[in-house]
């Protein structure tokens, strides 16, 4: 009787080792909550779908992850990270230097231009001049809305910030702002949509690395080498055994990771 219940009690002991084994290697990846196509939206059935889901799938699967998404508002992202709500972030966000004071990024895993676009009916540059006394729409807690409040913000009539890139891009096609300046390829996608039917892309802005960064990584906790380390090694496999450009040439006739 003794010997069965010092069994038992080791089963439960391996039991309760095995379950705590499989929760720690479970990794919450912070999605924006807001829909952001082609990169991250949620389809008919509320699964998360785009670009981006493609890309946290391959570098999970190549880093032998256990990965789950967690959507998070996109202005409470970073604090959902360095409470350890999350384990990382995959949402479009771009490695610049006031970011990286708060948390680590891995290497890039894309880079793209940033965009202004507006009513096809209106003539207007991605310039300062081009943009004067008008009404800019860009997301809030982005390198959009920096560089706009830096660079358009003292000639233009507004910079008027959004909770989500979707809210910018409706006011816009409702005529209620003048441009709205976001990544190329998300403003892309909306031009292509029947909304976006309105409007036009206008021109890239002039680069400025120290606010729009030297490209899209992925964030994680200060002093989270391992994981760090293994995202790294992943995004670099997927880019070295085509799997990367696979999944890419589902969504882009061109190279988004860029030079």
């Amino acid at each position: 009787m003794k010997n069965i219940l010092k069994i038992a009690i080791f089963s439960l002991m391996v039991g309760v080792s095995m379950t705590g084994q499989a929760s720690a290697a479970e990794v919450k990846v912070g999605f924006a909550a807001e829909p952001y196509p082609p990169f991250t939206s949620p389809d008919a059935a509320g699964k998360w779908v785009g670009w981006e889901v493609e890309f946290m799938e391959a570098i999970c699967a190549e880093a032998k992850l256990e990965c789950v998404i967690t959507p998070v508002a996109w202005d409470g992202i970073i604090p959902a990270l360095t409470s350890n709500k999350i384990d990382m972030i995959v949402g479009s966000m771009s490695i610049t230097e006031e970011r990286l004071k708060t948390i680590d990024f891995s290497d890039k895993y894309y880079n793209t231009p940033t965009g202004i676009i507006g009513p096809k009916e209106e003539a207007f540059e991605a310039t300062p001049e081009g943009l004067a006394g008008k009404i800019i729409g860009v997301q809030v807690s982005t390198v959009h809305a920096d560089y706009a409040q830096k660079y358009f913000g003292p000639t233009a009539a507004e910079i008027k910030e959004y909770q989500t890139q979707d809210e910018a891009n409706q006011d816009l096609a409702a005529g209620r702002i003048d441009a709205v300046q976001a990544d190329a390829i998300a403003l892309d996608a909306f031009l292509k949509s029947d909304a976006g039917t309105c409007c036009e892309h206008k021109g890239n802005v002039k680069d400025d690395p120290a606010i729009l960064g030297a490209g899209v990584g992925v964030g994680v906790r200060k002093g989270d080498a391992e994981l760090k380390d293994k995202i790294n090694a992943a995004i670099k496999a997927i880019r070295a055994n085509g799997t990367y450009d696979t999944f890419s040439k589902k969504y882009f006739d061109f190279d988004i990771y860029g030079g």
